[in-house]
C-alpha cells in the first residue's frame, strides 16, 4: 500500500473515530433531520408549470407567445422577429434547426461554427433550448439540439427562442435532473432568465450588456 493511501485511510479514521457504533452506515432521508433534505425539489402539477413558465419569463421581461401545436411555430417566430423590427435583417440560426420552425422569405446565417463578426452584425438568433425552468421563467441552453453554439445566443441583439411544452419543468431540481446527461458530457449550460440586464451603483437597468438586449419565447 502507499504511503499516500495509507495517510488519507488514516485522516478518514480519525475523523470518524467519534462516530456511534450503533449510526446506520447508509445515509436515509427518513431519518436525516437536517433543514436541507427537506428541501422542495417540485413545485405544482405539472399542468400547471406551462402557464407558470409565462408568467415567471414576463416578469423578466420576455415576451412570451403560444404557437400551439408544430404547425404554428413559423408563424408566431415571424410575429416576433416583426415585433422586434429584425424580419428584414439577417438571422443566426444552428445548422440544424428545423425548418418548419422559419418563416419563408428570410436571410439566415446557418452554420454549426458561426463567426463572431458574423454574429455581431446580425439582428437575431432564433434557437431551440434544453429546458425551461417554471418556478424561476429561466431558458437553458446546453449547446444542444437546435441550439447552436453559446456564441451564437449572445452576440446578436435578439434570441427568439422556441420551447416545447414538454421541456418546462416545475423546478430547478426537475430540470437539473433532465439536463443530467448535459453535466456528464461537460457541454456549458446557460440560464437565460429575461433579456441580458445590470444595474449601476443608482440601480440604473441597462439591458443588452451580456447579451440580447430583447428576448422572444415561443412556447409551442
Amino acid at each position: 500500500m502507499s504511503s499516500a493511501r495509507e495517510e488519507i485511510l488514516a485522516r478518514i479514521r480519525a475523523a470518524t473515530a467519534d462516530v456511534p457504533a450503533a449510526e446506520p452506515p447508509a445515509w436515509s432521508r427518513e431519518d436525516d433531520d437536517d433543514p436541507a433534505v427537506a428541501y422542495r425539489r417540485d413545485s405544482g402539477a405539472p399542468g400547471d408549470a406551462v402557464e407558470r413558465f409565462a408568467e415567471r419569463a414576463a416578469e423578466y421581461r420576455a415576451y412570451v407567445a403560444f404557437a400551439g401545436g408544430p404547425e404554428g411555430i413559423a408563424a408566431a417566430v415571424a410575429a416576433a422577429l416583426d415585433r422586434a423590427g429584425a424580419a428584414g435583417g439577417r438571422l443566426a440560426v444552428p445548422a440544424d434547426l428545423p425548418d418548419a420552425w422559419l418563416p419563408g422569405g428570410l436571410d439566415l446565417l446557418r452554420s454549426a461554427d458561426p463567426q463572431v463578426a458574423d454574429l455581431d452584425a446580425a439582428a437575431g438568433a432564433i434557437t431551440g433550448c434544453a429546458a425551461a425552468i417554471a418556478d424561476t421563467g429561466t431558458v437553458v441552453l446546453d449547446g444542444g439540439a437546435h441550439q447552436g453554439p453559446r456564441r451564437l445566443t449572445l452576440l446578436p441583439d435578439l434570441h427568439v427562442c422556441v420551447v416545447r411544452r414538454d421541456q418546462i419543468h416545475p423546478s430547478v431540481p426537475a430540470a437539473m435532473r433532465a439536463l443530467a446527461g448535459a453535466v456528464r458530457e461537460g457541454r456549458p449550460l446557460t440560464f437565460v432568465s429575461g433579456p441580458s440586464a445590470t444595474s449601476d451603483i443608482e440601480l440604473n437597468r441597462v439591458e443588452g450588456v451580456h447579451g440580447p438586449r430583447t428576448l422572444e419565447i415561443v412556447i409551442a
